[in-house]
């Protein structure tokens, strides 16, 4: 790549991301320097990829770099970034530097972007079905788990890529052909200092060809008015007007990039339920944009199946159905989890990390027959609950495991209600990640449902 040859580049983050880029850096012809708070993980990408120098800990950059590219989740106010801002060296991304590496190919890929406070690996996992399902080669990546480097120089025609406010945030000349932005709520206010910043990160995912926003959320709703998109094109679960993608007579519909073209039916969409039609709207608009026909559409989303830990039917047990929505990590996804549910027993706590549970106890308290809160924020639910449910039994845990939980809420549980994991804040106070989280309560669920039987 012409703009990195020659060049002395600072990579900060030895991770996942962090390998692709020192990799497609090299084999660009730049020089690499790694910096990193772990020894190990330099270490570990020292043996996979010599040739590069690593330097523990640096706070700022060495003498001649012109370049840093981060990874997502450093923070921007860091002494690595404002020593790199103070020296005029310019900081981005992996995405960033995906995006400038493209733009230097013949036939660049196609980008389709994906963000919001939640439904952004649904949305990107649904797309790239459809994609598949027209005959495109197509992949999800970026926040999902492919580094977006490596799938651009895999060669794909188009990239379906999930995108985190941090990644938006490290990349300010991106601009997709296509863009969602699926919703908005706080999450993630102590790393962008505010929800202003964080939705204005989020907003450059409607800066290129065609915008597509939730016209049933208002803030959405005026960032897409506000996007310089040549197109804008809403989604929403009520009737759509023209221009729009939503739901008329229990059918998916597209007036936006045909007159009135049904895709599906309501009941075909999987995960079902608002959140899940919603996200399929927002990839049936991304895929329509790109030229996708109908039929195509259609197959795709009949064909996709969500992830683990997203709305996952774990067991029935007694005639108590358990439910794992481990991803929900923020009280936005948590919501939207018990809408989908006549009467819960809810499982939450965590690191809500400055977000509000207030809204989503007052908007769902109907639904409670029970709550059981664990984890560093659990007193934090409680307020909220005692405040605006106080009728709705709970069960505040110290030091509990999530065994402890699942007992609890089976003994608030009578038969016709879901026990739903939807912990509404992130896990890193119990588990390793979410998905950690999620396997320890569908364990603990087979552990109470004992043994399956053996046949006759």
């Amino acid at each position: 790549m012409g703009f990195l040859a020659g060049r002395d580049v600072l990579v900060a983050g030895a991770g996942v991301t962090g390998r692709s880029v020192v990799e497609a850096l090299l084999a660009a012809g730049a020089s690499v320097t790694v910096t990193d708070a772990s020894a190990d993980r330099l270490d570990a990408l020292g043996q996979l990829t010599p040739g590069v120098a690593l330097v523990p800990g640096l706070d700022a950059p060495p003498a001649g770099v012109d370049l840093v590219v981060t990874s997502p989740g450093w923070r921007p106010g860091g002494p690595l970034f404002t020593a790199a801002a103070e020296a005029g060296v310019e900081v981005i991304g992996e995405v960033e530097l995906a995006w400038r590496m493209g733009l230097e190919l013949a036939d660049p890929p196609a980008w389709l972007a994906v963000t919001g406070t939640n439904g952004k690996t649904t949305t990107v996992g649904m797309l790239e079905s459809v994609l598949h399902a027209a005959g495109i080669d197509a992949v999800a990546c970026g926040n999902v788990g492919l580094p977006v480097v490596d799938a651009l120089l895999a060669g794909h025609r188009v990239l379906a890529v999930e995108l985190s406010s941090f990644q938006l945030h490290w990349s300010p000349s991106v601009r997709p052909f296509a863009g969602v932005l699926l919703n908005l709520a706080e999450d993630h206010l102590d790393w962008h200092g505010g929800f202003e910043e964080y939705a204005a990160a989020k907003a450059g995912v409607l800066t290129g060809e065609v915008a597509v926003g939730n016209a049933d959320d208002p803030v959405v709703s005026r960032l897409l008015s506000r996007a310089p998109a040549r197109t804008r094109v809403g989604f929403t679960l009520g009737e759509p007007a023209e221009g729009q993608l939503g739901v008329l007579d229990g059918q998916l519909v597209d007036r936006a990039f045909g007159p009135g073209a049904v895709l599906l039916g309501v009941g075909e969409v999987r995960p079902a339920g608002p959140p899940g039609v919603a996200d399929a709207l927002a990839a049936a608009a991304l895929a329509r944009a790109h030229g996708v026909p109908v039929e195509a559409v259609a197959a795709g989303l009949r064909g996709f199946r969500p992830g683990a830990h997203r709305a996952e039917l774990v067991a029935e047990v007694g005639g108590v159905v358990y439910v794992n929505d481990s991803k929900a990590t923020n009280p936005h996804a948590a919501e939207a989890s018990l809408r989908a549910h006549d009467s819960v027993v809810w499982i939450a706590g965590g690191l809500l990390k400055g977000a509000s549970v207030e809204e989503l106890v007052r908007n769902q308290s109907h639904r409670l027959h029970g709550a059981v809160l664990i984890g560093a924020d659990r007193e934090v639910i409680a307020e909220a609950l005692h405040r605006r449910a106080p009728s709705v039994p709970l069960a505040v845990l110290d030091d509990a495991t999530m065994e402890d939980a699942v007992r609890a809420a089976r003994s608030m549980s009578r038969p016709g209600d879901v026990v739903l994991l939807a912990p509404a804040a992130a896990s890193m106070d119990m588990f390793t990640d979410y998905a950690h989280r999620g396997h320890a309560f569908a364990e603990a669920v087979r552990e109470l449902a004992g043994p399956p039987r053996s046949g006759p």
